[in-house]
């Protein structure tokens, strides 16, 4: 049996230095190391030797089947040595190769305005405040003087989630929130930016579109009046559209300011003369202002004897259009990036 033990070693030693592929090394592996291999036909053999003989025969099939495990690893990994080196030639990167160029994304022209206006309100000592998007009707409407059942709420075609709770339809909601925060009734000198959102969808309008509310309240020992509302969005709509722009008030209705006031621009694409911009008036409307009304300051807080203050509103979308001469506030939220890209370039300009 030792004999044919020996045979058995040189013959699988003899086959592992032919093979020449993984495939055919398996093969061998299961011939001679298999449950149905010639090893294992060996050791069921035994049952047929002396006792003494057993421990000698079984100690030598060990041997054997541990240099052939060892003969069948080496060839394995040469194998797979070669096999890495095949990949590394064919898949060798030339470095020196000019990479491939990755579009970049582009800061969004909304964002561009939003910056802008915080950075130049933040230098005028106002604070950036945020709110909820989710928004209740109590603060949406209510404490801004517009009960259940008033006309006005019928301009705002909201997107309710239940009965009293819905997608916000105006930052002015912020206000309501900033006043009621401000148990101190230390002066507000603040702004919001942020979504809002009503059932719209045309070339000027959208169901999710950006404002940007304004709210200063003080003392009215301190006299905050109309002449500081006008002056305030002077200095914003010049900063923000052209330094040659002129405003113009004129009387208006908002439920949460009185007296209050649409504020129109002068057109800065045809300086006034009258264009298809501006439809051939020479002005632009941008903004709904006016002084907060007496029963908004009390429903929040505020004794409209001893305090007053001024509101105002406006759309970042229209801004933005207004700004980068932008047709269809629809393009906004397209999320092409070849339109997207210009903006960088039109801020340089």
């Amino acid at each position: 049996m030792k004999e044919q033990i020996n045979k058995i070693k040189e013959q699988a030693l003899k086959d592992i230095s032919a093979v020449e592929e993984i495939k055919t090394l398996n093969d061998v592996k299961v011939k001679y190391l298999g449950k149905k291999g010639e090893l294992t036909s060996v050791l069921r053999g035994m049952g047929s030797l002396l006792p003494e003989e057993r421990p000698i025969i079984g100690s030598l099939v060990n041997e054997v089947r541990e240099e052939i495990e060892q003969a069948i690893k080496a060839k394995e990994e040469k194998f797979q040595e070669m096999e890495l080196q095949e990949k590394l030639e064919k898949e060798t990167i030339d470095i020196t190769l000019p990479g491939t160029k990755i579009k970049r994304g582009s800061k969004h022209p909304v964002n561009r305005v939003i910056e802008e206006i915080e950075d130049l309100f933040v230098s005028m000592g106002y604070d950036v405040v945020s709110g909820p998007e989710l928004e209740t009707d109590e603060f949406c409407f209510e404490r801004l003087n517009l009960p259940k059942g008033h006309p006005a709420r019928d301009m705002q075609d909201s997107f309710y989630i239940t009965k009293e709770y819905l997608l916000r339809t105006q930052t002015s909601a912020v206000q309501a929130r900033t006043m009621l925060a401000n148990t101190e009734k230390t002066p507000i000198r603040m702004i919001c930016a942020g979504k809002t959102y009503r059932r719209e969808d045309d070339a000027t309008h959208s169901h999710q579109f950006g404002q940007v509310e304004g709210l200063v309240i003080d003392k009215k020992e301190r006299n905050v009046s109309l002449a500081d509302l006008k002056g305030t969005l002077e200095i914003f709509v010049k900063k923000l559209i052209g330094k040659n722009c002129e405003l113009r008030f004129r009387p208006s209705y908002f439920p949460f300011t009185e007296p209050s006031y649409e504020v129109d621009v002068s057109c800065f694409k045809c300086g006034g003369k009258g264009c298809s911009l501006c439809k051939q008036t020479g002005w632009i409307e941008v903004l709904g202002a006016g002084i907060v009304h007496p029963h908004v300051l009390e429903m929040n807080g505020y004794n409209p004897e001893l305090y007053g203050g001024f509101a105002f509103g406006t759309g970042l979308d229209r801004l933005a259009m207004f700004k980068y001469a932008i047709p269809d506030m629809r393009y906004l939220y397209t999320n092409d990036i070849r339109f997207l890209s210009q903006f960088d370039r039109k801020d340089e300009e």
